[in-house]
């Protein structure tokens, strides 16, 4: 934890003048995203406040609003953690994801489309991979269906699968192999990002649905295998 907090304090820059319960759960949202907070850690208001240094309340406030998100969970008398996902979670947000973006890939309209910031993440993705970093691969693939979510132009739909990409990290940092599950999303990703390019929305539609198809059964394997099915 003080390696943690450490990190922590050096955020508090990011503040500014106001400390905010937004901006709050903006960084805390950032650190559980990149495993700074694993699933079922326990967040101390003294610590993290201290760390940060806002005031009980704020913090508090946005420790609500993350558990809002459901990325953290309160228990009674014992805290507050950061969540564990169960097996149907995983399911659930597979099953919203399907939902918007292929929609998103449906609805894009006439070529040519804006696939820069794809091409971007799909490198970003080669790199890390060139050098061993299994976790950072995960972390380009979220960029990369953040950025295809990002083609529909729309604020609700980029803060609402925010919240589910987050939400898919928790499951992410409690894999134990994550070369095995992370591998297989360079190619699909310059798949879907090639036919993007030649204009072929359908084609793209069509390799994504199966992409989020077998991504759910690869993640919910590797993650039953680790934490069970306790629903």
């Amino acid at each position: 934890m003080a390696e943690q907090l450490t990190g922590l304090a050096d955020d508090r820059a990011l503040l500014g003048r106001t400390s905010t319960a937004e901006r709050v759960s903006d960084i805390l949202r950032s650190r559980i995203a990149e495993g700074y907070f694993p699933p079922g850690t326990r967040l101390s208001e003294d610590s993290i406040g201290g760390a940060l240094g806002v005031s009980r309340n704020t913090l508090r406030e946005s420790f609500r609003l993350l558990t809002h998100e459901r990325l953290l969970v309160h228990e009674l008398n014992r805290g507050v953690f950061v969540r564990v996902l169960t097996v149907e979670d995983v399911e659930d947000i597979y099953r919203t994801r399907a939902l918007v973006e292929c929609a998103v890939v449906r609805g894009l309209g006439e070529p040519p489309y804006r696939v820069g910031a794809l091409a971007e993440a799909v490198e970003e993705g080669r790199r890390a991979a060139d050098e061993g970093d299994w976790k950072g691969v995960g972390t380009a693939n979220i960029h990369f269906h953040r950025e295809l979510v990002a083609l529909a132009g729309s604020e609700r739909t980029d803060e609402l699968m925010r919240s589910v990409f987050a939400e898919l990290r928790l499951a992410f940092h409690v894999v134990d192999d994550p070369r095995r599950l992370h591998e297989p999303y360079i190619a699909r990703n310059r798949a879907i990002l090639d036919a993007l390019g030649a204009g072929d929305r359908h084609e793209a539609e069509r390799l994504l649905a199966v992409y989020l198809e077998n991504s759910l059964q690869r993640v919910v394997e590797v993650y039953r295998r680790r934490v069970g099915d306790e629903g």
